[in-house]
C-alpha cells in the first residue's frame, strides 16, 4: 500500500482523497484546533501532529511519529491566503514562507515525491522568489521540480470551478516527466448530480435526518430579494432598484454580479470560499430554493462523503469546508501518483 504524509492538512480533504484510493496516510499535521478535531474524528489511523511547522520541535514530532516507514508521497498544501489575489499584504505576509518551511520535513522524511497544492497566484510573477527558493531548495535535495501547473478542480470529478496551482516534485526527472504527461480529467459533475436529493428548505428550516443540512435565517428583505432573482443561475441584475444592497446603487450590474447569485443546475458550482453558506460572499444561493445552501450542500460540492464528519460551530465549519482541497481532485491525480512512483524505480 503506497505511503504519505499530509502537512498543512486542514480538515483533510487530502487525506481523504488519498484513503478512498487505498493509500496509507502514515502521518498529518496542522496547527487549527477546530480543523485538527475534525482531521482526528476522520482518520483516526493516522498518526496526527497539531503544532506549528515553523517549530521544530513540530517536525522533529512528525519524524518521530513517520518513524521507519518509507513514505511514498509528501503533500504540502500551505495555506493560500499569503498568495491570493484578495490579501491586501501580498508581498509582505510572513505566512509566504511556509512552502519554504515546510521543506525541512521532504529533508527528513526523504520522501519519493511531494505534491504541492495552492492557488494560482503563488505562480505569479509576484512570487517568483518564493518558488526559486523552493526550486533551489528541492535541487539541492535532490529532487526534480515541475513547473507551476493551473489546474481547474471541474476537470476532476468535483462539482465547482475551482483553480488551483500544482507543482510535482520527485527524485528522478522521469517520474515527474510521468505525472506532467498522465491526463487523469474525468467526466463534470453539476451542481443538480451533487445536492438535488436534498431535502428542500426554507430559510431556517433544518433536515431532520442530516444535521448539516439546515439553511440560515435570511432578513425578510434578503428573502424578497431572493425571490426576485431568476431560478437556475439568476443573479442581482434582476433586482428592481428597491431591492438594490445600499452598496451597490450607482454601481454597474456586472460589477459584483455573483453576488446574491444562484448557482446553476446543469453547470458547476463557483469557487466555494470561508464564506460559502452566506449570499453576500458570492454566488451561493441555491439554484431554485430561496436561500443560501447549507454546509451539506458546500461539503458536497467540495466533494466530501456524507458520513464526513465535521467539528465546530457553523462558521469554523464553513470554513473548513471552505479552505479544503476537494477529497475528489486529490483522489483523481492518484493514477498521474503511481505512474510517478513507477518511474523512481526504474
Amino acid at each position: 500500500m503506497p505511503t504519505a504524509v499530509d502537512i498543512f492538512c486542514g480538515s483533510g480533504g487530502v487525506s481523504q482523497g488519498l484513503r478512498s484510493a487505498r493509500w496509507k496516510v502514515v502521518a498529518a499535521c496542522d496547527n487549527d484546533p477546530t480543523a485538527s478535531a475534525t482531521y482526528r474524528a476522520n482518520h483516526p489511523k493516522t498518526k496526527f501532529i497539531e503544532g506549528n511547522i515553523e517549530e521544530d520541535a513540530t517536525i522533529d514530532r512528525i519524524v518521530t511519529k513517520v518513524g521507519t516507514q518509507h513514505i511514498n508521497l509528501l503533500v504540502i498544501c500551505a495555506p493560500c491566503q499569503p498568495f491570493s489575489s484578495q490579501n491586501r499584504f501580498r508581498g509582505k505576509d510572513d505566512r509566504e514562507q511556509l512552502i519554504v518551511r515546510a521543506l525541512a520535513v521532504a529533508e527528513r522524511l526523504d520522501s519519493d515525491m511531494i505534491f504541492f497544492e495552492n492557488v494560482p497566484g503563488l505562480a505569479s510573477a509576484a512570487y517568483r522568489c518564493v518558488l526559486d527558493e523552493v526550486r533551489n531548495k528541492l535541487s539541492y535535495l535532490g529532487y526534480a521540480l515541475s513547473k507551476p501547473m493551473v489546474r481547474d478542480a471541474a476537470d476532476y470529478g468535483v462539482p465547482q470551478r475551482r483553480r488551483r496551482c500544482i507543482m510535482f516534485a520527485a527524485k528522478k526527472q522521469a517520474a515527474v516527466d510521468a505525472f506532467v504527461r498522465s491526463d487523469v480529467r474525468v467526466p463534470p459533475k453539476t451542481v443538480m448530480q451533487a445536492i438535488a436529493d436534498l431535502d428542500a428548505l426554507g430559510a431556517g428550516e433544518a433536515s431532520t435526518r442530516d444535521p448539516l443540512h439546515r439553511a440560515r435565517m435570511h432578513l425578510p428583505i434578503a428573502i424578497e430579494r431572493l425571490r426576485r432573482i431568476p431560478k437556475d443561475g439568476g443573479s442581482r441584475s434582476s433586482l428592481p432598484a428597491h431591492l438594490e444592497l445600499r452598496c451597490h446603487v450607482g454601481k454597474k450590474k456586472h460589477e459584483f454580479s455573483d453576488v446574491y447569485g444562484r448557482m446553476a443546475w446543469s453547470d458547476v458550482a463557483p469557487t466555494l470560499t470561508t464564506g460559502c453558506t452566506d449570499v453576500t460572499r458570492g454566488r451561493y444561493a441555491h439554484p431554485e430554493q430561496d436561500r443560501a445552501i447549507t454546509l451539506r450542500e458546500a461539503a458536497r460540492l467540495q466533494s466530501f462523503p456524507d458520513d464526513y464528519s465535521f467539528i465546530g460551530n457553523t462558521s469554523q465549519i464553513a470554513a473548513q469546508i471552505g479552505n479544503a482541497v476537494p477529497p475528489d481532485m486529490v483522489g483523481a491525480f492518484v493514477p498521474a501518483f503511481k505512474a510517478a512512483l513507477m518511474a523512481t524505480k526504474r
